[in-house]
């Protein structure tokens, strides 16, 4: 009788280039990934592939034609709510105060961190695999956080002392709470008095001088 070899560890494939696809398949791509973050975000690991088909009002190999595994259909969304946390930073900067930006960021922070808990086991694969992308993908949120910071200070309406990296650091520290119900709500209490506390002490006189 034949041996069987040591089962083999099983390693992500990094998710293949986007293509330009037909009006309805682009649709049903844009449903799929709109339906795994929202699932992720609430119900964590335990959601099914066939659970995110049926939210998203499709046929499980439909999911399975766009995304052949879980890990493709995680890089994608992951890589997505990267760009959209950042790019809320920008947009939040034209139509709000500098201080009112910076905590209105703070709270969809909150729920990039629920996304990221949701997938967080296909994370620690995809970051065995293909660490590049991660290094690409995270590199951009604290670029993000230090404009905001930077815009807030030169105001004075946020203390001059913060470093925006020791803010990242405070913010990040929501991921290791416990999972309860009330988790998201604790969450945006807990963000809404680190913003209370940016702004002790901070005076418009404590604004840079510019010249």
């Amino acid at each position: 009788m034949t041996k069987k070899g040591p089962a083999k560890s099983r390693k992500a494939v990094p998710a293949p280039a986007e293509k330009t696809l037909r009006a309805d398949a682009q649709r049903n791509r844009d449903k799929l990934i709109k339906a795994a973050s929202l699932a992720f975000s609430q119900h964590g690991i335990d959601t099914s592939l066939e659970e995110i088909a049926e939210r998203a009002g499709v046929g499980i190999g439909t999911l399975y034609r766009h995304f052949p595994t879980r890990e493709h259909l995680v890089e994608v969304i992951y890589r997505r709510e990267v760009e959209a946390l950042c790019q809320a930073a920008d947009d939040l900067a034209k139509k709000h105060p500098p201080d009112m930006a910076l905590a209105e960021w703070m709270q969809r922070f909150v729920d990039y961190i629920a996304a990221k808990r949701g997938m967080a086991n296909s994370l620690k694969l995809l970051l065995a695999s293909n660490s590049e992308f991660f290094a690409e993908a995270s590199g951009k949120i604290p670029a993000a956080l230090q404009r905001l910071v930077d815009a807030a200070i030169a105001q004075g309406s946020i203390r001059a002392d913060i470093e925006s990296s020791d803010l990242l650091q405070a913010l990040s520290g929501i991921y290791g709470a416990p999972q309860t119900p009330d988790w998201r709500e604790r969450s945006r209490r807990l963000v809404a008095l680190l913003m209370d506390g940016l702004r002790w002490g901070a005076t418009k006189a404590d604004a840079p001088s510019r010249r």
